[in-house]
């Protein structure tokens, strides 16, 4: 087996950087706590784990203050949207808020995942913000617009010429009741677009007015998030941000997706699919893929393998998953599927019970996927024999030959695997194509507002 001890120098509970390490200090720091190198023993990864408080930031301009973000959540927000815009600014050093305005800090998100807020909305009442950025979803949106606190923190910040945005339904249906898109030319999600005005509508991805900016979906949150990094750090760190997301690279022009061996999946029932989560799962990829998948009607089961079904993810985000993993490993998987980070992945390879969970998973013969960091919990578990597989820049190289460089997804027989984080998304509807077909999965696209290439 190949060392893993490279991957010690990246930083705490986040992936591994696409980028050198000069070009990483042109960026605001984000998670400045790192671990010392070890020396690895063949039989167990040196891979630190000891890591479970909220990351924080330092920004490498001392002389600047932190850029402060408030993103706002209630019942029914989109999921995929809010974390993915905390997840991006944080990234980039924004100081991000994550505040609920309902009565309690835990939510249920419009596909089901469950978020815990960082605080209330009436603790932000009095601060002033560098952003204000909406996600979507409903009842979320509406959630949102309903509330007073909000409404005046956003209204002010609208009248003191501060950027604010929003994406999805939020446009509509939180700022156009507000008042705060008089004389801005505004986008938002396709069914929501006949109820902006309509000398005003455009019907793209981003739109920037001044201080406002808006976007279409759950499928537009990268670009969304990094036009806001861009206003607020400037478009080098935009860009900066934009790699380590995997959003541009050397290996643009690559195959999206490439199949090996290839197999029917489908299945005459509901497919059951587990994602198994721990402290330092990258939160991006968890959440992506459970909401596309049950988005496309797929049962999906998350597993918690800590001794509590509340995880904190890599970026600080926490997640409440739906049982343990030891109460989960009662039933059989059609799919069982694992996300990335660094420090989740290590806990992921930790568990007993998921390790017999895929090994079983391999000898009936079911299908099985990585993203990111975590195909090396498949290698070290001989998982990848004869297998061709993809995964992170960083991670890739470590592994033999059995990868596809470049490619964002790539499907051998029963395996599917993904580069990570920006293409988390590409991986989930190759999985809901492989299952239903190609149809399912383009109109599931289609809700998404991102562009599926035809098969």
């Amino acid at each position: 087996m190949k060392s893993l001890s490279p991957l010690l120098s990246l930083p705490l509970a986040k992936p591994p950087m696409a980028f050198s390490t000069t070009s990483l200090q042109s960026l605001p720091s984000i998670y400045a706590v790192t671990q010392q190198r070890k020396t690895p023993t063949p039989k167990r990864s040196s891979i630190p784990t000891k890591t479970l408080s909220p990351p924080t930031t330092t920004n490498t301009t001392t002389h600047l203050p932190r850029k402060k973000v408030l993103v706002p959540i209630g019942f029914g927000t989109e999921e995929m949207e809010a974390v993915i815009l905390v997840d991006v600014l944080r990234r980039a050093g924004a100081e991000v808020t994550l505040a609920s305005v309902e009565p309690e800090l835990e939510i249920e998100a419009s596909g089901g995942t469950r978020l815990v807020a960082d605080t209330s909305i009436s603790t932000c009442s009095d601060d002033i913000f560098d952003l204000v950025a909406l996600p979507g979803g409903m009842p979320g949106s509406a959630r949102l617009r309903d509330s007073e606190i909000l409404k005046k923190i956003t209204s002010k910040q609208a009248e003191e010429k501060r950027p604010y945005g929003a994406i999805c339904a939020a446009p509509a249906v939180a700022l156009l009741p507000w008042g705060l898109l008089k004389r801005k030319q505004t986008t938002c999600h396709p069914a929501f677009i006949d109820k902006l005005p309509t000398f005003w509508a455009v019907k793209t991805n981003i739109q920037v007015s001044g201080e406002l900016t808006t976007s279409r979906g759950p499928g537009t949150s990268f670009e969304f998030a990094t036009s806001l990094v861009g206003q607020l750090f400037g478009e080098s760190v935009a860009m900066e941000v934009g790699k380590l997301l995997l959003m541009h690279g050397v290996d643009d022009d690559a195959p999206r997706k490439e199949e090996f061996n290839a197999v029917e999946w489908s299945v005459n029932h509901i497919p059951l699919v587990l994602i198994p989560v721990a402290n330092g799962s990258e939160e991006i990829e968890v959440v992506v893929i459970v909401d596309i998948l049950r988005r496309a009607k797929v049962d999906v089961v998350v597993a918690s393998v800590e001794k509590s079904l509340q995880i904190l993810a890599s970026g600080g985000t926490r997640i409440v998953a739906d049982k343990l993993i030891g109460c989960a490993a009662e039933s059989i998987y059609d799919l069982i599927i694992l996300p990335g980070g660094i420090i989740g992945a290590e806990r992921l390879h930790k568990s007993r019970v998921l390790k017999k969970l895929l090994k079983d998973q391999e000898s009936a013969g079911r299908i099985y996927g990585a993203i990111c960091s975590s195909l090396t919990i498949l290698y070290r578990q001989g998982l990848l024999k004869d297998k061709r597989a993809t995964a992170h820049p960083s991670v890739i190289s470590f592994l033999n030959n059995e990868d596809v460089k470049g490619s964002r997804v790539v499907i051998d027989g029963k395996l599917i695997t993904s580069r990570g984080l920006a293409t988390a998304i590409d991986f989930a509807l190759d999985i809901v194509s492989k299952l239903f077909g190609y149809a399912r999965a383009r109109s599931v696209a289609e809700g998404l507002v991102f562009e599926y290439p035809r098969s």
